[in-house]
């Protein structure tokens, strides 16, 4: 069976000590960078499944780290803040993280948040009924987990697929808030709706022709999002 494989990115030595034991301990394997430059050419070379990324670091932050890394990779990534405002967090998932998690931390928290990302993966909610979904220009084949728009593939990370995906399958039908945060992310996610927002917003900018004026993930005022199809 494959074993995760975690990239931790932090210059605190104590910290990656203790994130990389616990780590161990529930048996993903782990990989370490000190700082941000190290780990661009870890991932390159190792391409790990997941990596757990601070924020403050010399010469390199973990805000260029990331914006550089999505570039080019769709590797989930948590960042790690001292900084518990929401600012802060939706700047993160702005540029491209996946989860985030304030310092310091328990090891129970991290550790759920690592294995709610890693689950996002593998899993996608509901499974399809049929192999393919498509309306004008848009299409996603559900087998390959490969989205196209006018026939150029879209890139897309796990939890932006998974959300499109649950989108799509209920094409037409308004989701709220809770619900596409409770089947993406999680239950333990329900309340946390800029999640859902800046998510929203990144898969605007990949697959609409006009990100400001969306023809295919629409806002329902004061309920949550839909999918319209022109099918």
């Amino acid at each position: 069976m494959h074993k995760s494989r975690i990239l931790i990115v932090d210059d605190d030595i104590g910290v990656v000590k203790s994130v990389r034991a616990n780590l161990q301990a529930r048996e993903w394997d782990t990989l370490v960078a000190m700082d941000g430059e190290e780990a661009l050419d870890v991932i390159g070379r190792e391409q790990p499944d997941l990596v757990i990324l601070d924020i403050t670091m010399p010469r390199m932050d973990g805000f260029e780290v990331c914006r550089q890394v999505r570039e080019w990779s769709r590797v989930p990534i948590i960042m790690l803040s001292a900084r518990r405002d929401v600012e802060e967090k939706v700047k993160c998932l702005n540029i491209g993280a996946d989860d985030y998690v304030t310092k310091p931390f328990g090891v129970n928290e991290l550790t759920a948040r690592v294995k709610a990302v890693l689950r996002r993966t593998k899993e996608s909610g509901i499974e399809p009924t049929a192999s393919s979904f498509t309306s004008g220009d848009f299409s996603i084949n559900f087998v390959e987990r490969r989205v196209t728009i006018q026939d150029e593939e879209i890139k897309l990370t796990p939890t932006e697929y998974n959300l499109l995906q649950e989108l799509v399958l209920g094409a037409n039908r308004v989701f709220s808030h809770s619900t596409l945060l409770g089947r993406v992310w999680g239950p333990e996610y329900a309340s946390e709706r800029e999640y859902l927002h800046v998510f929203v917003g990144r898969l605007r900018k990949e697959i609409e022709p006009d990100p400001a004026h969306p023809q295919y993930i629409v806002t329902v005022p004061g309920v949550g999002y839909k999918f319209q199809s022109a099918s």
